[in-house]
């Protein structure tokens, strides 16, 4: 009887391909050899995330430019302004001088400012850092996806799906994984419902998809499920081990090879 649930399938398989096919959309557009060699998994730590500022904007700027620099594009020319200051939008026209992503790369000031994108962050994520760090590096991603020659599996209907799962594989899948879903019970004065973020994959889902990020790095499972949520501790041991099983497979075989 306890076999019946043991093979209860961790997602829909629909669900899985279409992680699995995004992933490589993103080593081909986006520099495999990037990923294999500088990209890491970011912690939320203070060694990840260090200092302090006097302000809500200094701390969203001091975030941003930390998030930036892991994702590698500190050269990038943006600006952090106040979220009621600007809209995304998905027609923002823009290019970038030189290598798409750089290890260490410092901001490109030859770029007219009138032509800087626009970050938005939101104030009240202050108290809520690991939602502050997924809200930028979901921007971030959808600023990096509208630069590839190709366009994502699933086309524009995934499009929010596919910045969050280029967000995680850019790193920040920890964050992701664990700011997909806030209990909003308790008391009034111990929620605060504008410090979350809008999610678009379940916390299954994210957690599968850092599965699939850790597996290609060679990360031990000990070293992520310290950072994790208590209740996804063991739904991500149980991820690894289906996609180590599924990066043996043939269907799979071009996300291997990306890494030779």
């Amino acid at each position: 009887m306890l076999s019946l649930f043991s093979n209860k399938p961790l997602l829909e398989e629909d669900s899985i391909h279409w992680m699995f096919d995004t992933y490589a959309w993103a080593l081909d557009q986006f520099d495999a050899e990037y990923f294999y060699r500088h990209s890491v998994l970011v912690l939320p730590t203070n060694e990840f995330f260090p200092g302090r500022a006097d302000s809500h904007a200094g701390m969203a700027e001091l975030i941003f430019r930390q998030v930036a620099n892991y994702t590698g594009i500190g050269h990038w020319p943006v600006k952090v302004v106040a979220e009621q200051a600007c809209q995304i939008s998905r027609n923002t026209q823009f290019a970038i001088e030189g290598p798409l992503r750089q290890k260490n790369a410092s901001t490109d000031l030859q770029t007219a400012s009138e032509h800087w994108l626009e970050i938005p962050y939101n104030s009240n994520q202050v108290s809520n850092p690991e939602g502050m760090i997924a809200s930028f590096a979901h921007i971030i991603a959808f600023y990096l996806g509208q630069l590839a020659n190709k366009p994502p599996p699933g086309g524009a209907e995934y499009w929010p799906h596919t910045t969050e799962l280029l967000a995680i594989f850019n790193g920040f899948g920890l964050m992701f994984a664990n700011s997909a879903y806030t209990f909003k019970g308790g008391c009034g004065s111990c929620y605060n419902p504008l410090a979350d973020r809008d999610a678009y994959l379940t916390e299954r889902q994210s957690t599968y998809a850092l599965a699939i990020f850790t597996v290609l790095k060679n990360i031990p499972l000990k070293q992520v499920q310290k950072h994790l949520k208590g209740h996804l501790r063991g739904f991500y041991a149980r991820s690894v081990k289906d996609v180590s099983k599924r990066l043996q497979a043939m269907g799979n075989a071009r996300l291997l090879a990306a890494r030779q």
